[in-house]
């Protein structure tokens, strides 16, 4: 069989070459142009799902980047948080220290109060004692009474100067200041202060009438001045003498004073 017959033959056996008359030809060339179009729809498949998944590239890494921000912006707060919850824990100490000290003062205060009012109390006690005292060693006709933790003896200027504007003691007045000399003695812890009362305004005279008392008890009756004091002061409607046997303010205080050092 010459070359070219041979050539021939294995082209038309494997489809390479067909006789154009048969319709052979145009089946194999349909099919390659549908293997095209199915290819060319899987590339177009291809390409829709690579761009969706750049899409979803691009919006992943848009969320990252947002999550970045946030955990930044989130440890920026908590680190802010932390400052500020040492900060307050500073503040919390330094009031907690502040209320103590205050509740300490305040607990010593009020033991320091607790302390006068029982000192008060012992004197109030004292005060009812002192006044049955004075009611025995004065008589009943006495003018007794008790005001602001004092005993309040009260005499006329005619029974201690004989007027009102006298100075000078009579002897009428002996009888009292001899009970008064004589409670002086027995309650050596009272003070003793006279006050000269003027319903006139002339404290003056009225100072210079407590004074006479006050020097009657000293030189006659024997009272320690230092236990006591005269004035004289404004008695609004009344007048004449009261003779005020109190607790020593002074040993009050230090009494007090050394209770609370205690």
């Amino acid at each position: 069989m010459p070359q070219m017959t041979r050539t021939l033959l294995v082209l038309f056996t494997t489809g390479i070459l067909l006789p154009t008359g048969n319709g052979v030809f145009a089946q194999r060339r349909s099919d390659l142009l549908a293997q095209i179009d199915t290819l060319n729809r899987k590339i177009t498949e291809m390409q829709a799902e690579i761009n969706t998944a750049q899409q979803k590239e691009k919006a992943s890494r848009a969320e990252a980047e947002a999550y970045e921000t946030q955990v930044s912006e989130l440890k920026d707060a908590n680190a802010t948080l932390l400052k500020n919850l040492g900060s307050f824990a500073q503040v919390s100490n330094k009031n907690t220290e502040a209320l103590n000290q205050a509740l300490s003062s305040l607990e010593a205060r009020e033991s320091e109060l607790r302390q006068i009012m029982e000192t008060l109390s012992r004197n109030d006690s004292s005060l009812i004692a002192l006044l049955t005292d004075a009611k025995k060693t004065l008589g009943p006709d006495a003018q007794l009474k008790a005001a602001g933790g004092s005993l309040v003896i009260s005499a006329s200027l005619e029974q201690l100067f004989g007027s009102d504007t006298g100075t000078a003691l009579t002897e009428t007045s002996n009888p009292l200041l001899a009970g008064v000399a004589t409670l002086a003695a027995a309650h050596p812890q009272l003070g003793i202060t006279v006050e000269g009362l003027s319903m006139t305004g002339d404290l003056a005279t009225a100072t210079q009438q407590a004074a006479s008392v006050l020097s009657a008890l000293r030189d006659q009756h024997g009272v320690p001045v230092v236990r006591m004091g005269a004035r004289g002061r404004d008695g609004n409607f009344s007048e004449g003498v009261d003779i005020l046997l109190h607790p020593d303010y002074r040993a009050f205080y230090r009494e007090v004073k050394s209770e609370i050092k205690q």
